[in-house]
């Protein structure tokens, strides 16, 4: 049984046990589909792992903690070597993600019902630019503008 079906046995019988917490900032990764001979780019951050899973700066991402949910990680990510996972040669761009809802807490970090893209921090700087642009940032301001 692979490591994600055990977590995701383990989860489904989990119960709540009431404690509540406020925002938790978490790391975490996105994928970068640039065009190419067979397909085309995009203007989107997509999950890594979860390839079709696109990250809108306005809106949350969701998922169910019982089946996948919201990945991320306690400790910052800051290349693909820490992120301990292989994409082939897509480009990663790493930041802070804030997540709530159910949140199932592992070994490495969280998997959450919710979770939102709080700021970019690492990466190839023309796209750390121009994913910054896209959701609204100025200048030299890095945390992705947050809907009011």
């Amino acid at each position: 049984m692979s490591m994600n079906a055990s977590e995701n046995r383990i989860a489904s019988h989990l119960k709540h046990d009431g404690v509540r917490v406020g925002e938790i900032i978490a790391y975490r990764a996105w994928r970068v589909i640039k065009p190419g001979w067979l397909r085309s780019g995009d203007d989107r951050l997509h999950s890594v792992l979860m390839k079709d899973y696109v990250w809108y700066p306005d809106e949350p991402a969701s998922g169910d903690v019982r089946i996948h949910g919201i990945y991320s990680c306690r400790d910052v990510v800051r290349s693909r070597e820490e992120y301990l996972y292989f994409v082939g040669a897509a480009p990663l761009l790493f930041g802070k993600v804030k997540i709530w809802g159910e949140v199932v807490e592992h070994e490495w970090g969280y998997r959450s019902q919710f979770g939102k893209i709080v700021s970019l921090d690492y990466g190839d700087p023309e796209l750390l630019d121009k994913f910054r642009k896209l959701s609204g940032e100025s200048g030299a301001r890095r945390t992705i503008r947050q809907k009011a």
